[in-house]
Formats: C-alpha cells, sequence, structure tokens
C-alpha cells in the first residue's frame, strides 16, 4: 500500500503546477489557533467569467432554486395542510443567520443537526413527508433557507457538547483514504492555489453551498460533495447525512469562519 501511495503522489504531482500569485486573492485573517493563516472563499479561485456569473442575480442559475424554495415554504403540505411560512412567517425575517450557524446543536435530539435535517425536522412536524436527499425539493428548500443569510460570517459552536463532534471532522479531515491514500487536506491545505489538470485548488470551503456546479449544470449540496471526492481518491463513501459527513461539515464550517455565506454560489 505505501509504494502505491508513493506512486499515486507523484501522479498527482505531475498535475500539479503554480497557480497566481497569492497576493492576488482576497482573503480574511485566519483567527489564533486555526490551522491556516488566511481564509478563502473559492470564489477566489474562479475566473472572472465565472465570478460575474454568480454576481449577478438575474444570470446566477442558482436563484432558479431561489423561486422554487420560496414557493415551497408558502405551499401548504400534509394533512395538518401546514406550511413553513405558518409557523416561521417570512423567510427574510425569521431565517436571517440560521443558515450561517449551521450545523446547530439540537438540545431535544442530543447531537448536531444541519439543515437538510432540520428542514425534514420540520416536516415531520407538520406532519409531511421528509424530502429525500438531493431531492429538488430539499436541495431547493436548502439553498433558500441558506440564502437569507447571504453575505454575513460563517460562525459554529465547536465547544461544550458540539466539542466530539468537531475532533471527529478535523480526524476525518486529515485523515488518509482510499487507493490513493490521500485526506482532504492534501488538496485544500497543502496544495491550496495549485493547478490540478485543468482548475484550481481552492481551500475547499463550504461558505457558497448548495453550490451550482457548471460540470453538473444543477445546485450540489455540500454532502454530495463529500461523496465525489471520496470517489476521486477511491474510497468508499460515507452515506449523506451520516454522523461522519455531519462531523465533517462542522469542522469544514469552522475552518471557513468568517467568511460570507454565497449561497448560490457558483463553481467549475
Amino acid at each position: 500500500m505505501r509504494t502505491f501511495s508513493v506512486l499515486a503522489a507523484a501522479a498527482l504531482a505531475a498535475f500539479v503546477g503554480y497557480a497566481f500569485a497569492e497576493d492576488a486573492l482576497q482573503g480574511i485573517p485566519a483567527p489564533s489557533g486555526h490551522p491556516l493563516k488566511t481564509i478563502y472563499s473559492g470564489y477566489q479561485f474562479r475566473t472572472k467569467e465565472t465570478r460575474a456569473l454568480q454576481d449577478d442575480d438575474m444570470e446566477n442559475p442558482g436563484f432558479l432554486a431561489i423561486d422554487h424554495g420560496k414557493e415551497l415554504w408558502h405551499t401548504p403540505d400534509g394533512p395538518k395542510g401546514l406550511s413553513c411560512a405558518s409557523c416561521h412567517k417570512a423567510a427574510e425575517n425569521s431565517m436571517r443567520g440560521v443558515g450561517a450557524s449551521m450545523p446547530k446543536w439540537s438540545a431535544a435530539l442530543g447531537r448536531p443537526v444541519n439543515l437538510e435535517q432540520q428542514i425534514n425536522i420540520c416536516r415531520k412536524r407538520m406532519g409531511a413527508e421528509p424530502w429525500p436527499f438531493k431531492s429538488p425539493e430539499l436541495t431547493d428548500m436548502t439553498t433558500y433557507v441558506r440564502f437569507q443569510s447571504r453575505g454575513m460570517p460563517v460562525h459554529v459552536q465547536i465547544d461544550g457538547p458540539m466539542a466530539p463532534w468537531f475532533e471527529r471532522g478535523k480526524q476525518l479531515y486529515y485523515e488518509r483514504i482510499g487507493q490513493l491514500d490521500l485526506a482532504c487536506a492534501s488538496c485544500h491545505e497543502t496544495l491550496t492555489g495549485h493547478h490540478l489538470r485543468a482548475d484550481y485548488l481552492s481551500q475547499g470551503q463550504s461558505n457558497g453551498f448548495p453550490t451550482y456546479r457548471l460540470r453538473d449544470q444543477r445546485l450540489i449540496p455540500l454532502h454530495e460533495r463529500f461523496e465525489g471526492c471520496m470517489h476521486d481518491l477511491r474510497a468508499v463513501p460515507y452515506k449523506p447525512l451520516s454522523d461522519e459527513f455531519l462531523a465533517l461539515e462542522i469542522y469544514l464550517a469552522y475552518r471557513g469562519v468568517g467568511l460570507p455565506v454565497e449561497t448560490p454560489a457558483v463553481r467549475n
């Protein structure tokens, strides 16, 4: 396995070259104790054309999900005839800031929950069927709710009862996996700002998710992206919304602390 790992690393390095100068990027200083010196959004690693697409709300294809999510927000569902708006009124007010601080600790459940999980918890209370992961309904509602925090800085609790989950996420981030024997940090920390084939390696921040990926021509939820990365490493992915991916989501949110929420971001 070690011999294969060395060969895999050499193969990876063959595709890696220097990118643009770091001083051309705009970042924010990382807080004390953070693994990074400066925190950069994936936005800073995109072309000017991709940035322009994200910046124009009329052209950003992710805004189709915002429209659909708003419709779902006001649509009654289930035998009780309730909608999200029945309890939470206008999302512009009640959901402001929610997406910037997820995942959160749920005292009722004794565990953290992310935005997708909380949406389905609410649907169960409404008497409605939970939406499956990757369904247009769950992804678009997640996008709509997180959009209400656009521009607000990411912040997530990592102490108290969240501490073991944070530590588990950190372990997963630096754990080498798969036939390529690489970790999240291998690309998104060690090789940040370098060229990998036809793309630049960003810090892999989560502040833009759900993100519209031009390659897929649709919005991608964060845990689906985790799956994709693990597939790329030739590893067996954890299940979306599993404890492992939830812990990784918590740690990833911490790595992007202070970055503005960009949902729906546009990436390659």
